[in-house]
C-alpha cells in the first residue's frame, strides 16, 4: 500500500499539478477554516481558537478547557467542522506536500528518500486521529475523558511534527534546486567564455 501510494504521488508529480493543488489548499485556511475559528471565538466570547491549532502543546487539561470554553452552541457547531471541513483539509494537504516533496526528491530514489513524499500521509492520518479525539471530547462534554484529551494532545503534535518535518524538507529541497540550478548556469557561462 505505501509503495503504490508513494508512486502514484511521483507518477501524477508536475509543476502543473502543484499550480492546480495550490489554490485549492489556500481556500481552506483562507475561508473554512478562517470562518470556523471566527464562530468558535464568537461562541466562547473571546479569542481562543480551535483545538486543532495548538502547537506544541504538553496541557491535556488546556485541551479541556477550551472544550469547555466553547459553550453549548459551540461545541457542536465545532464538531460539524471538525467532521466537514476539517476532514477534507488534511486530504488537500496531503496532496499538496506529497506532490511538492515528490516534484522535489524524484531523483534520489534510495531510501530513505523514496519514501519522503509519505510523510505528509502520516500526518494526515495523526491529523484525522487528532479529530477523532477532538469529536469525542465535544460530544462527550462534560463528560470528556483527560485520556482523549491526552491522546488528542498525542496525535496533534505528532501531526504539526509531520506537517514541519514536510515543510523542513521542502524548504531543503528547494535550496538544493536553486543551487544546482545556479551552478548548471556558472558552469554554462564558463563554458560559453572559453
Amino acid at each position: 500500500m505505501t509503495r503504490t501510494l508513494s508512486a502514484f504521488f511521483y507518477r501524477i508529480a508536475s509543476w502543473k499539478t502543484l499550480l492546480v493543488a495550490i489554490p485549492f489548499y489556500m481556500v481552506f485556511p483562507a475561508y473554512f477554516l478562517k470562518t470556523i475559528e471566527e464562530n468558535l471565538n464568537a461562541y466562547a466570547g473571546k479569542a481562543i481558537g480551535p483545538v486543532d491549532l495548538l502547537i506544541a502543546n504538553t496541557d491535556p487539561d488546556k485541551i479541556l478547557e477550551m472544550v469547555a470554553m466553547y459553550g453549548p452552541e459551540g461545541r457542536p457547531y465545532y464538531a460539524f467542522g471538525v467532521l466537514t471541513a476539517d476532514v477534507a483539509y488534511p486530504v488537500i494537504y496531503t496532496f499538496l506536500l506529497g506532490v511538492a516533496l515528490s516534484l522535489l526528491f524524484r531523483s534520489r530514489t534510495y531510501t530513505p528518500f523514496y519514501w519522503v513524499n509519505l510523510i505528509p500521509v502520516a500526518a494526515m492520518l495523526f491529523d484525522l486521529l487528532e479529530n477523532a479525539c477532538i469529536v469525542t471530547l465535544l460530544n462527550t462534554y462534560p463528560d470528556a475523558s483527560r485520556s482523549v484529551a491526552i491522546l488528542c494532545m498525542v496525535f496533534s503534535n505528532l501531526k504539526w511534527g509531520g506537517f514541519a518535518l514536510s515543510l523542513g524538507l521542502i524548504l531543503y529541497g528547494l535550496v538544493r534546486l536553486l543551487m544546482r540550478q545556479f551552478s548548471r548556469s556558472s558552469q554554462s557561462s564558463r563554458t560559453e567564455s572559453i
